[in-house]
């Protein structure tokens, strides 16, 4: 497969979360990019894995079914990226509903407290969209914000506003996100694993400790490829990958105009330079 590949993003999301770009618009912007094996891993939700395989044609780049669950436990938050899996598979499905069930209830809870604290308000009809989404989250009310005057920027509305009310259990654990992966199939793997709660990095022994309690649940891979990281981030990563023999993975996490991040961007090299980690991933999917 490494042959035939050219670039690879792993890590990408639709309108059907919190991205700017339908399925079948990703898939065109994928094919001008010149990306070969491209994933698109939308939070909590695989129905762009279902259209994406409706409409996929033969000479298409590869495509490979993923998701992102957000979750969270008494050791903190991470984002578990599934790979691979059958979208289907009841385990997963489960998984979904149950993580699209307490996003739900978030944002029906945020829209309580912003009304009852700041006196936001937003019309009906505006509403009535927002939970027609497949997945609405803070960026979708950050910019209903902006757009009726309550703060300047989709940041600035999450940061000072969204972001002040506070869950403690209304998360997917991680072992629940994993659990569901691998028995529907799939590969799971640590999104941005430095990136903790907010701007929480966490790096060394620490690190180390959350990939050894993750693997117990199940954990194959990392994303040691990531728009956000440093040369030396790679670096930590692709050892701490060796030294547990996880699979690696590259992802540029491209929201469209939600995000700065361009498609494709992800630090990876060329196939003279994937890492082990990432040549065992693509013999997996191969297998």
């Amino acid at each position: 497969m490494t042959e035939q590949l050219g670039r690879i993003d792993l890590h990408m999301h639709t309108t059907v979360s919190d991205g700017t770009d339908t399925p079948q618009e990703i898939l065109e912007k994928v094919k001008a990019a010149g990306i070969g094996l491209f994933s698109v891993t939308d939070h909590d939700a695989v129905k762009a894995a279902r259209v994406l395989c409706s409409v996929l044609k033969k000479d298409d780049p590869h495509f490979l079914p993923g998701v992102e669950f957000s979750c969270k436990d008494e050791n903190g938050k991470y984002h578990i990226l599934g790979y691979g899996f059958d979208p289907d598979a009841p385990a997963l499905t489960g998984v979904v509903d149950h993580g699209h069930e307490l996003r739900m209830k978030k944002v029906f809870a945020r829209l309580d407290f912003l009304k009852a604290e700041f006196g936001v308000d937003f019309p009906k009809e505006e509403l009535d969209r927002l939970l027609a989404m497949d997945n609405p989250g803070k960026p979708h009310i950050g910019n209903l914000m902006v757009k009726y005057g309550y703060a300047k920027t989709k940041e600035e509305a999450i940061s000072d506003y969204i972001n002040k009310i506070h869950f403690r259990n209304q998360y997917v654990r991680p072992e629940e996100a994993i659990g569901g992966i691998l028995a529907g199939g799939g590969i799971p793997v640590l999104a941005h694993p430095f990136y903790g709660s907010g701007n929480e990095l966490i790096l060394g022994e620490e690190m180390e400790a959350r990939l050894c309690r993750l693997m117990e649940f199940g954990l194959q891979g990392v994303e040691a490829f990531y728009s956000g990281f440093s040369e030396k981030l790679r670096a930590e990563m692709l050892a701490f990958a060796s030294r547990y023999h996880l699979y690696v993975t590259a992802g540029s996490d491209y929201h469209g105009t939600n995000k700065l991040v361009k498609l494709g961007d992800t630090g990876l090299g060329d196939e003279t330079t994937y890492p082990d980690g990432l040549k065992r991933f693509l013999a997996k999917l191969e297998a």
